[in-house]
């Protein structure tokens, strides 16, 4: 049987992910390019941005994702600075969650029952986890976006040209540790995600 706690990262996962890719799709809207809209993706209906292999990664592993949201840089005024605000809007959606989430423990409001204090605490860690995740310079992430919008045209070309293989490496990564149950994928960005994560404790949550 599952645990009672697997349960609650069913609503948790689904909140996170739809709020990440609505707040993209809403400063894309915001900014000049109505792609998003005109595809249905503004809205908190959890089945227009789900991936179904990204949300189960999610639910069973460390990391997952949503699908992408569709942007069209051409309707922008500017590109490159603007395709950079959209990528920084879905983490940063997820850090304003998490710290909402964190609300609840400093004023007490979490102990209203043991199973809406871990609810809390799970919607805290998975959306912090989803912007650090989001917020790595590894392409397709967003923060190759943010990256991109600090390089020359050049820079751009050879960054990229290095990112070919990444996403490969990456499931690779996940598929092997999935077949020898080691999260091959948890070690390499547990020193990235542990400092990370206590850091967002201690100023969300207070402990």
């Amino acid at each position: 049987m599952f645990d009672p706690i697997f349960f609650l990262r069913i609503p948790a996962i689904l909140l996170a992910l739809t709020i990440h890719e609505l707040a993209h799709a809403y400063v894309a809207l915001f900014l000049g390019d109505r792609t998003a809209q005109m595809e249905g993706r503004i809205t908190l209906n959890p089945m227009s941005h789900l991936d179904v292999f990204g949300t189960l990664m999610l639910l069973f592993g460390p990391f997952g994702w949503a699908k992408p949201v569709p942007v069209n840089p051409v309707n922008f005024s500017n590109p490159q600075k603007d395709m950079a605000i959209v990528a920084a809007a879905g983490p940063l959606a997820n850090i304003v969650l998490a710290a909402l989430a964190g609300l609840f423990f400093r004023f007490g409001l979490a102990n209203m029952s043991q199973s809406f204090a871990n609810f809390l605490y799970i919607l805290f860690q998975i959306n912090i986890g989803l912007a650090v995740f989001n917020l790595l310079p590894i392409y397709p992430l967003d923060g190759s976006r943010v990256l991109i919008a600090f390089l020359s045209r050049q820079q751009t070309d050879r960054y990229l040209q290095a990112m070919t293989v990444v996403p490969q490496i990456f499931l690779g990564m996940i598929v092997i540790g999935w077949i020898l149950n080691i999260p091959i994928l948890g070690y390499i960005l547990s020193p990235i995600f542990t400092p990370v994560f206590k850091f967002a404790r201690t100023v969300f949550i207070g402990s």
